[in-house]
């Protein structure tokens, strides 16, 4: 008779620590409310800037909505990939809170 070994991979998910399941929690609320802050914010700014630069208002908001869905993306899968869920949501928070104070100096009236 062979006598299974049990690796950390064929754990039950009972057998998982609170405080992983805890950090994964964490994680995948980062990349959906810290995902969605950062892509709405690069989606406020860049619209912003383009439109400063000459491109038609509709064009700007447009390019930066686009742009959104991959900035989404990619914060997703930072999140997931970083060492901890520390770094997770300073990786997402800390850039949203650059381009909403960016954003925001952009805005016609916001720097004066």
């Amino acid at each position: 008779m062979t006598h299974a070994v049990s690796t950390p991979a064929m754990r039950s998910r009972a057998g998982l620590p609170t405080r992983y399941r805890l950090a994964v929690l964490s994680r995948l609320l980062a990349a959906v409310f810290g995902g969605y802050a950062l892509a709405v914010t690069a989606d406020i700014a860049l619209g912003q800037l383009l439109a400063a630069g000459g491109m038609h208002r509709v064009h700007a908001v447009t390019a930066g909505a686009l742009l959104a869905f991959v900035v989404h993306a990619c914060a997703a899968l930072w999140v997931f990939a970083t060492r901890s869920a520390w770094r997770a949501w300073l990786g997402t928070l800390v850039p949203a809170a650059g381009l909403a104070l960016l954003a925001g100096w952009m805005m016609p009236g916001g720097a004066s």
